[in-house]
């Protein structure tokens, strides 16, 4: 019993873990994809890029 009770509480702690990265991956990706966009030929405004990446981001998923 005391057993179980251990692996679902690190089930739960783990699950909690991810959600709460989830995001935090997703804005790394938005960063790393705005740094990239200033080496395309056409010249983006940070807000324009930033709304770029999060759709094409978004279309990946």
């Amino acid at each position: 019993m005391k057993k179980n009770l251990i692996i679902i509480i690190f089930l739960i702690v783990g699950v909690v873990v991810i959600y709460n990265f989830r995001g935090h991956n997703q804005n790394r990706a938005i960063e790393a994809c705005m740094a990239g966009s200033k080496k395309l030929e056409q010249p983006m405004t940070a807000q324009e890029a930033k709304k770029f990446c999060e759709e094409q981001i978004k279309n990946r998923q």
